[in-house]
């Protein structure tokens, strides 16, 4: 199940909750009875560094379509 972030809205204290995705958000917290809100939390992904953009990966000349179909080729010799 996911765990998601809460904010005691009396302290600032920052809880992190498990709960299922089904649920509705936590209005109190479930043991102490506080008020709390869900707050917004980054991803745990980043992409940092070339070859995540389709022009990444392409050749710098004017190949085009022959550049495509190899990069295609060599992206499925990977097995990933």
């Amino acid at each position: 199940m996911p765990t998601y972030l809460y904010k005691n809205l009396d302290s600032g204290e920052i809880y992190e909750l498990v709960q299922s995705m089904r649920d509705e958000a936590y209005t109190t917290h479930p043991q102490t009875g506080v008020p709390i809100k869900r707050v917004l939390a980054r991803p745990g992904i980043a992409f940092k560094g070339s070859g995540f953009y389709a022009n990444d990966s392409r050749k710098s000349g004017g190949e085009g379509g022959a550049g495509a179909s190899s990069t295609g080729g060599s992206g499925s010799k990977g097995g990933e």
